[in-house]
């Protein structure tokens, strides 16, 4: 599958899993048939049965190692005044996902992860979700620049290149991740020209004839209407 193929499933299943959940009543079990699932997006049959067939797989990652994806992802690209963090963007389910599309990320992906508890239990003596911010980043940092990292590091260093690739990814084709970026799309502006000082820079100006036939926007004006 292409990649918009894939962000629109994962929208999908971020609908229609809290209605599945929300029409359970307390000790009562639902199970979810195909037709549970409503996909109201625009796919051929061939892709829309092999997107059901995606979402019915067993969850891929343990509920431990989806936790430690979560805090990789917020390592990588934290919450800022700009835009919420990589977790805020669904990028651990977007993980989860990509691994059920592409297997070949799966053994690198679960391999990594065990590596990441393998370090902290030796130097800290628990895994590296339940370390510290501190502790977490000083194995980050070892792993996150393999132009410095040290040799034995290198499974780590692999390990880290595809996360962050697999974190950017989903962060920077969610709502999230285009907020981040600025993009605004195709969205109606009012534009009074090019500004005096680019006119003047480049030894330009509008002839009074240009100006008496072009419409000007002007803010207070605009405001008090």
């Amino acid at each position: 599958m292409d990649r918009r193929k894939s962000l629109k499933l994962i929208a999908a299943g971020a609908i229609a899993t809290p209605v599945a959940i929300a029409g359970c009543k307390p000790g009562e079990e639902k199970k979810t048939t195909e037709a549970d699932v409503s996909f109201n997006l625009d796919r051929n049959p061939d892709e829309l049965k092999y997107e059901k067939e995606l979402l019915a797989k067993e969850q891929f990652f343990s509920a431990h190692e989806m936790a430690t994806i979560a805090v990789l992802a917020d390592i990588i690209i934290p919450k800022d005044e700009k835009s919420g963090s990589a977790t805020d963007a669904k990028v651990p389910e977007f993980i989860e996902f990509i691994v059920k599309d592409m297997p070949s990320h799966q053994v690198p992906m679960k391999g990594g992860l065990r590596w990441m508890d393998m370090q902290t239990l030796k130097t800290n003596n628990k895994a590296f979700k339940d370390c510290t911010s501190e502790e977490q980043l000083q194995l980050v940092d070892k792993i996150a620049y393999p132009d410095k990292a040290d040799p034995e590091m290198s499974a780590g260093v692999k390990f880290f290149t595809l996360m962050r690739n697999l974190t950017a990814t989903g962060f920077y084709t969610s709502q999230e991740g285009v907020k981040d970026l600025g993009y605004v799309g195709n969205t109606p502006n009012q534009w009074n020209g090019v500004p005096e000082d680019v006119l003047q820079q480049y030894k330009l100006q509008y002839t009074q004839k240009e100006l008496d036939e072009c419409v000007s926007y002007n803010v207070s004006s605009e405001k008090g209407r």
